[in-house]
């Protein structure tokens, strides 16, 4: 797996793992690129392509595909056969902490279109894509990385649900699907990762034939040492072990080898257990087509399409712009782009405020007369955020607020942007349509 500290650009990437095919043909080489936040290969200047919640409201399958496969190519041409996308959770929760923007809405009929086409557009091009988190991350209020999250859900509120993009993702003939670790408490008290019941439903009533992989084996949600989840992962029925975001040295591995080889020594894990899932496991590794379908303008295309407007947007050719900082998600990570640069570079008299905290006093000394662009990230999750653009408001200051997180609840009458995502393009579209309101 290449996480963004492994990424100096596309040259760099496409070099490593030519590396790491040199001594290993057959790797798996993987990445999480999602499009939108969650985005490896652009972590130091935000993605080049909006994420799922922005395709899930432009809700265009085409535009999907096509930006699925334009993902897809780049990851092919630096030698990633496998992409850890796309989300199929929902957002059954505003007050879910993880998934968000990273889902394409609440519907799960939508969402199950949007999941099957960016399957499809992503494989077309020979990457495998990995539908995740079963049975789905949308209705949970907590961070499997920090604690293990309890589904309120029966099974069958699950088949009506969350299962239906899941499904959809199986019939589109997705290569892999990543578990959740998350207790469904009809299914007993282990996390599905771990559970045989809700694998064997995955296989059997959804006719997955794939190879299931384990999310981050180093998330607190596993519980115990990365050793003991990976024989009982294995046990229950995964066949890749996805090890997290932690730094592993030889004896680490070494280790984590020995243990399983002593889960089959001692009969708790088969030899045809573990025969079977490196076969589900190496088919994964599989070199990606030669088709090109990168498109470098599908992203800011698709980001357009996406963006809502609720009421009349001019900010005169000065405004003070504050990007409010939310705390890094650890799926996310930092995120050290904003709408500030983007507005600059359209009005050269924008002044940008970054901060994770400023009052309205601190924003009307500076802005005076100016207009003020309040840009937040899920505003309905942070009560400053909310309560900084109600102040303003209250101070009678003209107000315009930007959401680019999952859009909440109106914060009174100012006008407002959902750009339904984070990602440079979106940013830029959000630019693009202020300066258009503007002139």
């Amino acid at each position: 797996m290449l996480f963004g500290r492994n990424v100096v650009d596309d040259a760099q990437v496409t070099a490593l793992c030519g590396e790491l095919r040199s001594v290993r043909p057959d790797a798996v080489i993987g990445i999480d690129e999602e499009g939108g936040d969650v985005t490896r290969l652009d972590a130091g200047r935000g993605s080049e392509v909006p994420g799922n919640h922005a395709l899930g409201a432009a809700d265009d399958l085409d535009l999907t595909r096509s930006v699925a496969a334009s993902i897809g190519s780049r990851l092919a041409k630096c030698g990633i056969s496998l992409n850890l996308a796309p989300s199929a959770d929902l957002v059954l929760t505003l007050d879910d902490p993880i998934i968000g923007v990273r889902a394409f809405g609440s519907d799960p009929v939508l969402a199950a279109r949007h999941v099957a086409a960016w399957v499809e557009g992503l494989q077309a091009v020979g990457v495998a894509a990995c539908a995740k988190h079963f049975p789905g991350h949308g209705a949970s209020t907590e961070d499997s990385h920090e604690q293990l999250p309890v589904l309120p859900r029966t099974e069958e509120q699950l088949r009506a649900v969350e299962l239906v993009p899941f499904r959809a993702a199986v019939n589109a003939g997705v290569r892999s699907i990543m578990t959740g670790h998350l207790v469904v408490p009809e299914w007993g008290p282990q996390p599905v990762t771990l559970n045989k019941h809700a694998i064997d439903l995955l296989r059997t009533e959804l006719g997955f034939t794939g190879a299931l992989i384990t999310d981050g084996l180093d998330m607190k949600a596993v519980g115990g040492d990365l050793a003991h989840g990976a024989v009982r992962a294995l046990a229950a029925g995964v066949d890749a072990l996805c090890l997290g975001g932690i730094a592993l040295d030889d004896d680490d591995l070494q280790w984590l080898i020995d243990s399983i080889v002593a889960a089959v020594k001692s009969g708790d894990l088969s030899e045809e257990r573990l025969t079977q899932a490196a076969a589900r496991s190496l088919a994964l590794g599989l070199p990606p087509s030669t088709v090109d379908a990168h498109d470098a303008e599908i992203g800011l295309t698709a980001a357009r399409r996406a963006i809502e407007v609720r009421g009349r947007v001019s900010v005169g050719s000065s405004p003070v712009v504050v990007d409010l900082v939310v705390d890094p998600s650890i799926a996310v990570g930092d995120v050290p782009w904003g709408l500030g640069p983007y507005l600059h570079e359209v009005l050269p008299g924008t002044e940008i405020i970054a901060a994770r905290d400023v009052s309205a006093a601190e924003v009307a000394e500076v802005a005076g007369d100016r207009t003020i662009v309040v840009v937040t990230r899920d505003a309905h999750r942070h009560t400053s955020a909310r309560q900084l653009v109600t102040n303003l408001t209250n101070l009678e200051l003209d107000v315009v607020h930007v959401e680019t997180g999952v859009p909440g609840p109106d914060l009174g009458s100012v006008a407002r942007i959902d750009t339904h995502g984070g990602s440079r393009v979106s940013l830029r579209a959000a630019a693009e349509l202020i300066l258009k309101g503007t002139t």
